[in-house]
């Protein structure tokens, strides 16, 4: 299946505790692509991804949220899960009583998707990424460690296709040969089914394995430079003291 549409977010304005955190921000993602968005702690790069998703704790204040022009600022998480948006968490949550199958079926048929697939999708992402599959019939994420809750986080996208995925540090708590395997299942996403990614994260680490079409800047809520994979060598060299919103 291929893609259409992009994932457009302009001149959005977001509070959170209270504080205005993101003031103006703007980029596109088009279906097939990888953007980064990079920046220091505190300079709101989880907030955009939680602005995106509409999670609780997180309300836009002023601009737009599209997807093909559908304007997803102001509806639920679930209406924008619909319309195809996927929120990989920083810190995945457990769920106990709750198993993963369920969810994602449930999910499915609420997408129109094939919820018929899913048992034999389970088996295949967790392969593809290093998954244990003992840990498939579990509560979601009980009992498991960090980095086996980022893999579980792709491991759903996989079996979800959502049309555009928000990554938020996926990379975090990952080893090298985890965050391998998570990259190379993300790139085979784009050329797959045309998933449009949007990833942030602290450190290029996560562009040594994930191939970036575009770099992202954000300090003080505001993206203040763009441009190639040649930016992130940049900020390895230089930090984020070059830049000021």
């Amino acid at each position: 299946m291929t893609a259409t549409g992009t994932l457009k977010v302009s001149d959005l304005h977001a509070e959170a505790g209270g504080a205005e955190i993101l003031h103006g921000v703007d980029l596109e993602v088009a279906p097939g692509e990888v953007h980064v968005v990079m920046g220091p702690n505190g300079s709101g790069k989880s907030t955009l991804a939680h602005a995106l998703m509409g999670r609780p704790g997180t309300t836009v204040t002023a601009g737009s949220i599209t997807i093909d022009g559908t304007e997803l600022a102001g509806l639920p998480s679930w209406r924008r899960a619909r319309a195809g948006l996927y929120l990989a968490l920083q810190h995945p949550i457990e769920v106990p009583g709750v198993r993963l199958e369920a969810v994602l079926t449930e999910a499915l048929r609420e997408t129109d998707g094939d919820a018929g697939r899913v048992a034999s999708s389970l088996d295949a992402e967790a392969d593809a990424i290093g998954f244990d599959r003992r840990f498939l019939d579990r509560a979601l994420n009980v009992d498991l460690s960090g980095g086996e809750r980022k893999r579980n986080e792709i491991l759903q996208m996989g079996v979800l296709r959502p049309r555009f995925a928000v990554l938020d540090e996926i990379d975090s708590g990952l080893d090298i040969d985890a965050l391998r395997s998570v990259a190379r299942r993300v790139e085979l996403a784009t050329s797959e089914w045309g998933l449009g990614v949007l990833a942030v994260t602290h450190f290029r680490r996560l562009l040594q394995e994930l191939r970036a079409d575009r770099v992202h800047v954000m300090v003080g809520g505001r993206i203040v430079a763009e441009g190639g994979p040649e930016l992130a060598d940049e900020l390895d060299t230089s930090g984020y003291g070059a830049y000021s919103a």
